[in-house]
């Protein structure tokens, strides 16, 4: 069942089409994820479904809503959650605190609560944010501030800080931006373990190695349009991913070597009758 699906959303920027008819969907229980080289239209893309920018034509539908008339927090209040690449963390808070305000989803009657119970924090709250440390292996920085982070500590608290809005999908913009590939790697652990444990997940990133390691099916974004989707398996070997991330005359001279090196190889093996031995001999 598809959790997000886009029919046709395009995005336009005076005469640039940022994203032109994109379709897309992420499925329920799923890690589908989004590459593309820089200026490809991914950021906008998130933007466009979270409602951070505005769409020219097209519709996003997220469980059964179709958000246009939604404003970002309405769509947050479903269950879409997002991170940032700007690491927008704040730092006059600890870490906990950080998450503590991502997880509080405000009622209309909240205010008056809030003047009943100063300075309390609900349990539900305090479990989600408890959650999201541990899931992430981040529980001994908890009450340090961003600030005394390292960038790898702090992607992963902006990761964490979206987890804590207990999404039903988690959007994820470039997370993997700045890590090294230890980090990278570690953060591939998390997302799966994300969709075991129950919420789905849609990473956009330029790392392909990490998008092809650890998602279930991927889309390729080149100059706003798809180029391509398929399985990991499936991208990997499309020409027209290899000329987009590596250009056409660097694909084509990749694909010349790989058959060089098929051939020989194919040269240094020994025929069958070599190995068998010459029964006639």
């Amino acid at each position: 069942m598809a959790l997000l699906r886009t029919i046709d959303l395009t995005v336009r920027y005076g005469g640039l089409a940022a994203n032109a008819d994109v379709n897309l969907e992420v499925n329920e229980g799923s890690l589908v994820g989004l590459i593309g080289p820089n200026g490809a239209g991914k950021t906008t893309f998130i933007d466009a479904i979270t409602g951070f920018t505005s769409v020219s034509s097209g519709r996003v539908e997220f469980d059964g809503h179709d958000l246009a008339a939604l404003s970002p927090d309405r769509r947050a209040h479903l269950g879409l959650s997002r991170t940032f690449q700007s690491l927008e963390l704040f730092d006059d808070l600890t870490v906990r605190e950080n998450l503590l305000v991502a997880a509080e989803r405000p009622k209309w009657y909240s205010f008056a609560l809030d003047l009943l119970r100063t300075g309390r924090t609900s349990k539900e709250n305090i479990a989600q944010v408890d959650a999201a440390l541990a899931v992430l292996g981040i529980e001994g920085i908890s009450e340090r501030l961003p600030s005394d982070l390292s960038h790898g500590q702090r992607k992963l608290v902006g990761v964490a800080r979206a987890l804590a809005a207990r999404p039903k999908l988690l959007l994820l913009d470039e997370p993997a931006a700045g890590l090294d590939t230890a980090e990278s790697q570690l953060l591939g652990g998390h997302l799966r373990g994300f969709v075991e444990g129950g919420t789905s997940v849609f990473l956009i990133d330029h790392d392909m190695g990490l998008v092809l390691n650890v998602c279930d099916y991927i889309y390729v974004l080149d100059f706003g349009e798809i180029i391509a989707h398929g399985t990991s398996a499936e991208i990997r070997k499309d020409p027209a991913v290899i000329a987009a991330y590596l250009g056409q005359s660097a694909g084509e001279a990749q694909a010349r070597a790989g058959a060089s090196l098929a051939a020989n190889r194919d040269s240094a093996v020994p025929s069958t009758d070599a190995l068998n031995g010459d029964s006639n001999g």
